[in-house]
């Protein structure tokens, strides 16, 4: 059978009546893609942290359930749904799209696992190849994050495959901050932690119901504290790291504790 009977074979002789339920269909799923992508978020900010996390991840799903339900919904209208059509259409697309859009087609793939394994959310902070910023999308083919300097960066969901994920928040409210202080030796231990906690206990972006940290660690060139607390709102992480370092390193002079600056080869280590 020549080219022209198969495609005439499997496509409908469509109607006008077919045409316009196909256009108006797709201008539903549109629509309701539009709409859930502006509301939601809109909705999310006049929620607690829970629910604005919850809310946010419901966009990429429902628009992935918009996609589905569209293509359901325009495919018997303009194809006799039978199997042996649908296997073959499927086929021919499948074998094109593979060919011609083989890495594009592969981020589709991974964008379709990560709604379902999740390896961030919208609302998460991660770090993807050295870039770190809070989820705002997640979209077909890419993720788009925003990072502290206010640069937005789409991450091609390929990158879940071979590249390490870090996850701050991880669907979560709480994301732990740290900071850091590095002093000369000669010091009392006790009356320097105590003061780093006491910082961290009376910041205005601190959530109590968590846990106030001081580590020390012995370094060759002096002593390292690290001041670990979670911040109320994960978004005003950098407003808590820099009022406890601000804060504490006014607490640790008053005490006469010194600082110690770390050697080039540490830095870099």
């Amino acid at each position: 059978m020549s080219d022209a009977g198969v495609v005439k074979e499997v496509f409908h002789s469509i109607s006008q009546v077919q045409i316009i339920q196909i256009v108006l269909i797709v201008a539903g799923a549109w629509s309701f893609v539009f709409l859930a992508q502006r509301w939601l978020p809109w909705l999310a900010e006049r929620f607690t942290r829970r629910a604005r996390l919850f809310l946010l991840s419901l966009v990429p799903v429902l628009r992935m359930a918009a996609i589905v339900i569209a293509l359901f919904m325009i495919i018997p209208r303009i194809i006799e749904p039978t199997f042996e059509n649908l296997a073959a259409l499927m086929g021919a697309v499948g074998l094109a799209l593979g060919f011609a859009f083989k890495d594009y087609a592969s981020s589709l793939i991974a964008g379709i696992v990560t709604l379902f394994d999740t390896p961030y959310r919208v609302g998460d902070w991660i770090e993807i190849n050295g870039t770190y910023g809070e989820v705002k999308s997640i979209n077909m083919r890419a993720a788009e994050i925003v990072t502290p300097d206010d640069t937005v960066v789409n991450i091609p969901h390929l990158k879940l495959w071979d590249q390490l994920i870090f996850n701050a928040n991880d669907g979560g409210e709480n994301l732990l901050c740290v900071a850091d202080f590095y002093l000369k030796p000669d010091h009392d231990f006790e009356q320097v932690k105590q003061a780093l906690y006491d910082v961290a206990l009376t910041s205005p972006f601190l959530q109590i119901r968590q846990p106030i940290n001081v580590i020390v660690l012995n370094k060759p060139w002096g002593i390292h504290y690290r001041l670990k607390a979670y911040p109320i709102d994960l978004r005003k992480q950098f407003l808590f790291i820099t009022d406890l370092t601000v804060r504490g390193k006014a607490a640790l002079s008053s005490i006469g504790a010194e600082f110690t600056a770390i050697p080039a080869i540490e830095t870099h280590q």
